[in-house]
């Protein structure tokens, strides 16, 4: 009797860059698990912090690279050198560069390797407040989006706005993929976790608390969000704010709330997980999506509470720019204003508050939304993405 050997193909290997902490991504736990349900072998990378929580098993690969430095272009830097040794010795068919703070490797080890490589701009990176305010950083990351960009063929970020700007920019074509939230069955509301001590790195256990009327900011507490003017304007707001999430202005927005001696309406909770920040989004009364309009990546932003908020079931506060606008006009589930200052801020919140039509109708269309703004539609452009690519 002759056996014979068949030869088995691989699966197409993706590996993914990022520079944050892969537990808290929800974007790229999606956008890997999609990918390695599709017939991927997928593998991501990203920081490893002294706080950083155990990784929760994924359907995918994943890997932490330790640094010395913890912020600034040091970090940067040496980020950028381990992570290019690390791809250097791994078999790839794809590097996708997540953001611009990880595509000088991908760039040279994709080079040396003759692989596919792939950019995923989240935002315009080079125009977000934190670059763009600081004319030596601003120039550095300039110069790396200028040289990267143009070399990278494939690639897609968030929203048609930012596609357009890299096209206008760099003469490259990128495809859209919006960052939705998966769709799960309506969940019922639960009491809010609590999370008195203000840790940005703690997990907040349930409380007993009762549920109560208040607002929500869950996110990235970075500059640009616009907390210098939210805070204040929550002193003429008749109800709380709790805020979720960490970042480079966590500490600035501590500061606000002191200064403003709303330590009892203003409640910094800290990060949580992404599965626990599902139980607390919809017992809020509404949700917050505020960008100062100084810099083009927040004027032309689509951010991940957009429609977090919309599947959760529960009006926002945006800002009236142009992703925005545009949802808006398919489904009216934001109250639009047109500046970030405490007046408007204030008075958006509090009509929300009193005028029960308007909520009510934004509430409904919350629920016609979330049919159409989910993953499991959007993810088929990303999967349509990666096959014309690599098969």
């Amino acid at each position: 009797m002759i056996y014979i050997a068949a030869k088995i193909n691989p699966l197409p290997r993706i590996i993914l860059t990022v520079a944050n902490d892969l537990n808290f991504d929800q974007r790229m736990i999606r956008i890997c698990s999609s990918l390695a349900q599709n017939g991927y072998d997928v593998a991501i990378t990203g920081r490893k912090l002294s706080a950083s929580l155990p990784l929760s098993t994924q359907n995918f690969r994943q890997k932490k690279i330790p640094c010395f430095f913890k912020k600034g272009m040091m970090f940067y830097t040496e980020y950028n050198i381990r992570l290019f040794f690390w791809l250097l010795f791994q078999k790839a068919d794809a590097l996708c560069a997540i953001d611009l703070d990880t595509i000088l490797p991908v760039y040279f080890v994709s080079k040396l390797k003759g692989c596919k490589r792939i950019y995923d701009a989240h935002e315009l990176f080079c125009e977000m407040k934190e670059i763009v305010t600081r004319p030596s950083r601003y120039k550095i990351w300039k110069w790396i989006e200028r040289f990267t960009v143009p070399r990278f063929k494939y690639g897609y970020t968030v929203c048609k706005p930012i596609a357009m700007e890299f096209e206008k920019m760099y003469g490259v074509k990128y495809e859209v993929v919006r960052n939705v939230p998966v769709k799960e069955e309506p969940r019922t509301k639960k009491q809010e976790p609590n999370n008195k001590d203000q840790n940005v790195n703690s997990v907040p256990e349930t409380s007993n608390l009762q549920p109560e009327t208040f607002f929500l900011y869950q996110g990235a507490v970075n500059e640009g969000r616009s907390f210098e003017t939210l805070i204040p304007a929550m002193k003429d707001v008749n109800a709380p704010l709790h805020i979720y999430g960490g970042g480079n202005f966590y500490h600035q927005t501590k500061e606000l709330i002191q200064q403003n001696h709303l330590q009892e309406k203003v409640l910094l909770k800290g990060k949580l997980a992404p599965g626990e920040l599902k139980t607390v989004t919809p017992s809020a009364y509404a949700g917050i999506t505020l960008f100062e309009n100084n810099g083009l990546s927040n004027y032309l932003s689509l951010a991940n509470r957009f429609f977090d908020y919309i599947m959760a079931g529960i009006p926002q506060l945006a800002m009236d720019y142009p992703a925005y606008r545009e949802m808006n006009k398919q489904f009216e589930t934001a109250l639009l204003i047109p500046d970030t200052s405490p007046k408007t801020i204030a008075h958006a919140l509090n009509l929300l508050l009193t005028d029960v039509v308007l909520y009510e109708r934004l509430k409904h269309n919350c629920i016609k939304a979330r049919e159409v703004f989910n993953w499991q539609e959007e993810e088929q452009q990303l999967i349509a993405f990666y096959k014309h690519i690599i098969g």
